[in-house]
């Protein structure tokens, strides 16, 4: 015959509240004591003995407990370890975020690919200034989730600036949980792509950049102040221009003699890790701009650059050279004009137009592809993929040549 429970009104009451605070939480009798089990999603039951009667008069102080043992549950720990810390029979462990950030940065600059001091201060610093306040307030977030979403959210979705810092922060709290012995609840999720999100469908497609003529290139030089300041940025965009350059490299860069011939090179000592593989220090080859009347530009950077009349702008200041760049450069009325200009046929101009424009000259010179992206610092894939080899003008052009040597066979 089937068993026939008698509960009272206030066991149905106190099993509903335990009920309600999370899926596969509930409580029972066990001789005469409180017991409570849990159920976590996929795995077996697990349960401990409460150090209360089973009874209503206790039901109140009960479920206060049970509160108490469900939040620590949440931070990271056993269910038993809850309970024992809940009772004041074991002291909670101290989560030590400032500590942890210190021992993160030496881990970072001294184990494995170790990084420089300015790549902690652009990728990691920034990052662990914003969490750490957050983890040590009074409105701590208590999970990794939310503390990702507080602390990249002032960076648009689907950014770069916003991915990279949603990876800097998902390192230290694996640090954390492998390193500092975290409860496991702070592991970030291996997918932050419902973290960093994507661009909203009216914002379009943003590209790279696109690149200048030579032309445009020297009539913004033209159009920079003529002042101490002015000049030193001019010299900037010039290498950028002539080298090819990311904005970085201009304080990566350096000249050195030819062993066997002594004769001065240009070389840059960058060197970046990507999935398109590593950037290694290399030599840099020049590709003089020509003005629209044919004219070559002979701007003897590298004679300048030996006798130190070339002094670079401040490039280290913000978020790194990049955006040193951009900041002086939407300053000045001739690169709102040119970005202006462009956009009114569709391009978009960007620090990195100044590298898209090597590219463009060099395969238009009739350098190969190999060739290019091995001064430009990346392999011949992404080069391939990333950089322009020709332009609608040049295509027309080229084309034109071609179709008159047929007719004239």
């Amino acid at each position: 015959m089937p068993v026939v429970v008698n509960r009272q009104d206030w066991e149905t009451t106190f099993r509903g509240q335990v009920r309600k605070l999370a899926t596969g939480w509930n409580v029972g009798e066990f001789r005469g004591r409180m017991r409570l089990k849990v159920r976590p999603a996929g795995q077996a039951e697990q349960s401990v003995i409460l150090p209360f009667r089973w009874d209503a008069d206790s039901t109140g102080d009960a479920y206060i407990r049970i509160r108490n043992v469900y939040k620590l549950v949440a931070e990271g720990h056993t269910l038993r370890g809850a309970a024992e810390i809940a009772d004041g029979r074991a002291p909670k462990p101290l989560m030590d975020w400032a500590g942890a950030a210190d021992r993160f940065k030496v881990q970072k600059m001294e184990h494995g690919r170790a990084i420089k001091e300015k790549t902690w201060k652009r990728s990691y610093g920034p990052v662990l200034d914003e969490a750490l306040p957050l983890l040590t307030g009074r409105t701590a977030p208590s999970n990794p989730a939310d503390l990702i979403d507080l602390v990249i959210r002032r960076w648009p979705p689907g950014s770069k600036e916003r991915q990279l810092r949603a990876q800097s922060l998902a390192q230290f709290l694996r640090h954390c949980v492998t390193r500092e012995h975290f409860p496991p609840l702070w592991l970030p999720p291996a997918d932050l792509s419902s973290h960093v999100g994507a661009k909203g469908v009216h914002s379009g497609t943003i590209k790279k950049g696109d690149p200048f003529t030579d032309q445009q290139i020297l009539n913004l030089i033209s159009s920079l102040p003529l002042d101490a300041p002015g000049l030193r940025w001019a010299d900037a965009l010039r290498l950028m221009a002539e080298l090819g350059l990311r904005p970085i490299e201009l304080l990566h860069l350096t000249v050195r003699n030819d062993p066997s011939t002594g004769t001065p090179h240009w070389w840059c000592s960058y060197c970046k890790r990507s999935g398109g593989g590593d950037t290694k220090p290399r030599r840099v080859l020049p590709l003089p701009l020509v003005d629209g009347d044919g004219i070559p530009q002979r701007w003897h950077l590298i004679k300048r650059w030996k006798a130190k009349l070339i002094s670079l702008p401040p490039l280290t200041s913000g978020n790194g050279a990049g955006d040193s760049i951009k900041t002086y450069l939407n300053r000045q009325p001739g690169w709102r004009s040119l970005r202006a200009a462009m956009a009114a046929e569709g391009l978009r101009a960007v620090s990195y137009s100044f590298r898209h424009s090597y590219s463009l000259r060099a395969h238009q010179r009739g350098i190969d592809g190999g060739s290019v992206a091995l001064s430009m610092g990346h392999s011949f894939e992404v080069h391939c993929r990333s950089y322009p080899w020709a332009s609608s003008a040049g295509a027309v052009e080229a084309f034109g040549r071609a179709n008159a040597a047929l007719m004239m066979d």
